[in-house]
């Protein structure tokens, strides 16, 4: 055991790292703010998890590692010089323009707090879930940090759980923007300290309004919609209703929206087949072409600009899975497969139509935990 990892042994298993090296690219392409992998270094010590497996490390690249957590455990030490110090070395080195500020703590913090709305909404936008949102798990420059059990929804599930260990859904896919929102008020809390309450109540009161302008804006580009109306929130509610109801692959959908025809009656049949319910999504599709057809959208330019934003490869479980258990037998081409295909998530590439595939039965019940 070591100390620095509470009861555990502070090692990482070849199977966590390719997850991380894989999807911490995958974010990267997907324009998503992350930490970065630069590579794997594999070994043949044995680490005891679940099961005996092969450990590894990951080079793991960021301008900086400094979390929400660090800055609380100054503060529950009472440690307030050293809080200050904390806060001056991030404001110094990555908040440079607030240096001479003199309610640059304030400030400071609002930004963190626009920069998590802005992730979180992006992670809510692309279907991924991280599975521990922790305090020790949230970047404070607002970037993906710490790749444990995440996943991308293949099946729309507004409530998805990819941590088998969350057994109460605390950090389920639709919880996530509310676990943001509390993870700031902890880092508020620490930052009591230095800087006046009723300021970093103000950053935090702007949390709740940025997630919602930003996923909203998000959400229009991936419906193909150029303009901000007061009906945008029931045309993207219902429509994720929808895919809920038919258990429809949240990636696959999207990205065949951008096919949609408006310019005639045609019943978008490629659309139909994701519905168990056809009828429902008629009828949403005449608002949709309504729509459309108000803003003098044409069809053609609409599909190549949802089709840059709209993926047609994540990182699925059951690929991640795939290159694993190739990588345990010491053959590393699907991990440099897959990791040149998410590079460019948005682009068809020849040669890679089963990876945008539906997963198989078996790929949809993975199993993944914070040592996956």
């Amino acid at each position: 055991m070591t100390p620095f990892s509470r009861d555990g042994d502070g090692r990482a298993v070849l199977r966590s790292t390719i997850r991380e090296y894989l999807c911490s690219e995958a974010m990267h392409g997907l324009g998503i703010p992350t930490t970065r992998a630069l590579c794997i270094v594999g070994s043949d010590d044995k680490v005891y998890r679940e099961q005996v497996e092969s450990g590894a490390a990951l080079l793991r690249m960021a301008p900086s590692h400094v979390r929400f957590g660090t800055f609380e455990i100054f503060y529950y030490r009472r440690q307030h010089e050293l809080l200050k110090v904390l806060a001056d070395f991030v404001i110094d080195g990555h908040f440079a323009h607030l240096r001479g500020d003199s309610d640059k703590y304030a400030r400071f913090f609002a930004e963190v707090a626009e920069r998590t709305a802005t992730l979180i909404a992006r992670w809510q936008a692309v279907g991924w879930a991280h599975g521990v949102m922790n305090t020790d798990n949230m970047s404070i420059l607002g970037l993906t940090l710490d790749y444990g059990p995440f996943g991308f929804m293949d099946d729309y599930d507004a409530g998805f759980i990819c941590n088998h260990s969350d057994h109460n859904g605390r950090y389920a896919f639709n919880q996530q923007p509310y676990i943001g929102l509390w993870n700031l008020s902890c880092l508020a809390q620490a930052l009591l300290a230095l800087a006046d309450k009723e300021a970093l109540k103000t950053g935090l009161d702007a949390y709740t309004p940025t997630f919602e302008r930003e996923y909203r804006a998000l959400m229009r580009a991936k419906l193909g919609l150029r303009e901000e109306r007061v009906e945008d929130d029931d045309l993207i509610r219902d429509f994720l209703s929808l895919l809920q109801g038919s258990h429809a692959d949240y990636t696959i959908v999207f990205r065949e929206l951008g096919r949609f025809v408006s310019q005639s009656e045609a019943k978008n049949e490629h659309l139909r087949e994701h519905f168990v319910n056809p009828d429902r999504f008629d009828q949403w599709a005449v608002r949709y072409r309504d729509r459309l057809r108000d803003e003098r959208s044409r069809d053609e330019e609409r599909q190549q600009t949802m089709n840059r934003v709209n993926p047609k490869y994540v990182l699925r479980n059951y690929l991640a899975q795939n290159a694993i258990e190739k990588a345990q037998q010491k053959d590393f081409s699907e991990v440099d497969r897959l990791l040149l295909l998410l590079q460019r998530p948005c682009t068809d590439q020849a040669g890679m139509e089963s990876y945008a595939a539906p997963p198989p039965h078996w790929g949809k019940h993975l199993s993944v935990s914070c040592s996956s």
